[in-house]
């Protein structure tokens, strides 16, 4: 559970850099804010995390893997950054060969909106059975109830309206489908009194001077205080048509999954 909730939740709420209130400059402005941390963001990730972001990318991998293990199965992974979250989906997906013919297994679609990003991702991407798309989450090019499964790992906390990204997601999954949204959480007690002091002071410290971007390490504990409270969150995506929504924390509630389902 989170530290803290508005009595009266934002009509629509969504990502906002500092100075930017209209939802269409905020994406721009996380746009080339992300384009322009790409180089440093896989060493930046990995230090400030302590390494924790690869385990929390493969338990997310294992919650979703009955629908990974399907070989028909379409699979999104939304604001796919570098690829990490990719690859741990990747990684149980079936590998199916038939004296030494490979059997049909349906590519993994990997999504983003920062060209820099992708161009990162794609060296990793390479020999597997994955596909970069750059596009944005608020308008994918994807037809209505195409997709079987779509995970977001530290991404949709970014997307400038929530409400329009969870309607988006809805749209395009088949009946049936899941959702499964891994982001930051704000914990409470002991836990949460240190993790604020580390994301508030340390963090944003580190990040300038490794990335040299001053404002991208000040907007992410900004993003991540804004993110709706773990009750609302449910509420928002209940509200956009999915059943079943649960919120599994990890790590002392640092992180955690969102999951539901499209009736």
């Amino acid at each position: 559970m989170t530290t803290e909730q508005t009595s009266e939740p934002d009509p629509n709420p969504g990502a906002r850099p500092t100075g930017v209130s209209d939802p269409a400059a905020a994406a721009q402005s996380i746009q080339q804010m992300f384009d322009a941390i790409a180089p440093r963001y896989d060493l930046l990730n990995h230090l400030l995390s302590a390494g924790i972001d690869r385990l929390w990318w493969r338990r997310t991998a294992r919650a979703v893997r009955p629908i990974l293990a399907r070989p028909e199965a379409v699979i999104l992974d939304l604001c796919c950054g570098t690829g990490d979250m990719t690859l741990a989906l990747d990684h149980l997906r079936p590998q199916l060969t038939t004296h030494n013919l490979q059997l049909t297994t349906a590519p993994i679609l990997a999504l983003d909106f920062s060209r820099n990003m992708l161009s990162l991702a794609q060296p990793k991407f390479a020999g597997r059975n994955i596909r970069a798309i750059e596009a944005d989450a608020l308008h994918l090019p994807f037809a209505d109830a195409s997709i079987d499964l779509i995970t977001c790992a530290f991404g949709f906390r970014n997307l400038a309206s929530y409400t329009d990204g969870l309607a988006e997601l809805y749209r395009v999954l088949r009946p049936s489908g899941q959702i499964a949204i891994l982001d930051f959480n704000q914990p409470t007690g002991l836990m949460g009194t240190l993790y604020n002091l580390y994301f508030k002071r340390v963090l944003p410290l580190l990040g300038r001077l490794i990335s040299r971007d001053a404002s991208a390490y000040t907007y992410l504990p900004e993003s991540v205080a804004r993110f709706p409270a773990t009750p609302r969150m449910i509420e928002l995506i209940s509200a956009a048509g999915f059943t079943a929504p649960t919120w599994t924390p990890y790590t002392f509630g640092i992180a955690g999954l969102y999951r539901a389902i499209k009736p």
